[in-house]
């Protein structure tokens, strides 16, 4: 399956279950991966027959923006479920977020979750 992939995408947002993270907010980054065939728009060179990706970063930002929720689990499945309802196109799609700086005691690079979804027939 062909795909089109948004990468580190960042965002400042305010999810978390310490009251420190709903009041100050921190960084977020976000990887996605859109899987559609892209034979049709190769061929025709037309907007109309792909995925438009300024599209899906505005609907990714304002999730990743909005209403806070705990867990980046949540993130990550609210925005697969929103694009896959969003694009008719789209077949799956792989919704990474990533918390770079989370309040962790520990020695690591940052902490993400990695979710795949795909429409259901």
């Amino acid at each position: 399956m062909d795909k089109i992939m948004l990468t580190n995408m960042q965002f400042y947002g305010y999810h978390g279950l310490l009251p420190e993270e709903n009041k100050l907010g921190q960084r977020f980054n976000v990887d996605i991966e859109l899987f559609s065939n892209l034979k049709k728009p190769a061929q025709t060179d037309n907007m109309n027959d792909s995925i438009h990706y300024g599209h899906v970063y505005e609907l990714v930002k304002e999730i990743a923006e909005g209403e806070a929720m705990n867990l980046i689990e949540a993130v990550a499945g609210t925005i697969a479920d929103e694009l896959l309802a969003s694009f008719d196109l789209l077949s799956a799609c792989m919704v990474r977020v990533t918390k770079p700086d989370p309040p962790v005691p520990g020695h690591y690079q940052s902490i993400a979750v990695e979710i795949f979804r795909e429409k259901t027939l």
